[in-house]
């Protein structure tokens, strides 16, 4: 059966902060989706580049951003839509990506869920580690819930529910949201949709060492809990 996509609305949240060389490419990307009923939500921290000019260009609402837990409560608490698309600045994706991921949820009776994600790029590297966490995310989807910031939905009621994202953790506060909107409703990773990711990061610090502070976060969060320090170096508001 086919449901009926238009009758969620969207609200597309995107902290920000100097990202005026990715910003656009996303918005593109979003203007082209086969669904159109979504609004778009900006959470900038202060960003000292043109990023919220071309943020209001696009006809984005512009609220106070932070670091991204940050920006992402405030985008929430400023979003009509049924349902909340959390996103980072540097993704890219099909033009069925709203369309098909609100589908799959229906048929699913998902609350929240996330998605698989590709680098942006041909190097072999990125694609071995993308898949390593592509295949985590799908064999402990059931019992142990994680999801990128690349993508996350979820119903805003849920959200609301969970208090939105913690703002005291330091690195993989979005694996947490996805864990703890788990226990308040169905939570699955997404078949039909992937979101292409920037690999700024990886060429700018190093691709083993960037997949070896992530493994050893991963390893941490499974024995010790959230990471509530920042032990591990990872500057969530890194921007190039």
């Amino acid at each position: 059966m086919t449901i009926n996509y238009s009758m969620f609305m969207i609200s597309i949240i995107i902290p920000t902060y100097n990202e005026e060389k990715y910003l656009p490419k996303l918005l593109n990307c979003i203007e082209k989706q086969s669904s159109k009923n979504y609004e778009l939500i900006v959470a900038d921290a202060n960003s000292k580049d043109r990023t919220t000019q071309i943020a209001k260009r696009h006809g984005c609402k512009v609220v106070n951003g932070g670091m991204p837990a940050v920006g992402r409560n405030n985008g929430a608490k400023s979003a009509k839509g049924d349902i909340l698309l959390f996103l980072d600045a540097d993704v890219q994706f099909d033009k069925d990506f709203l369309k098909n991921a609100v589908n799959e949820m229906q048929k699913r009776k998902l609350d929240v869920a996330g998605c698989y994600i590709k680098p942006l790029g041909s190097n072999v590297i990125d694609k071995i580690f993308f898949g390593i966490f592509n295949l985590w995310i799908a064999i402990t989807q059931s019992f142990y819930p994680n999801a990128s910031g690349g993508g996350i939905f979820c119903r805003r009621n849920v959200h609301k529910k969970a208090d939105g994202f913690d703002e005291t953790i330091k690195l993989s506060e979005d694996m947490d949201y996805a864990k703890r909107c788990n226990k308040l409703g169905k939570f699955g990773i997404l078949r039909t949709i992937k979101a292409y990711i920037s690999v700024r990061r990886f060429e700018k610090e190093g691709r083993f060492k960037i997949g070896f502070k992530l493994l050893l976060s991963a390893v941490y969060r499974v024995f010790f809990g959230e990471i509530r320090s920042d032990i591990f170096k990872y500057d969530l508001r890194y921007r190039k």
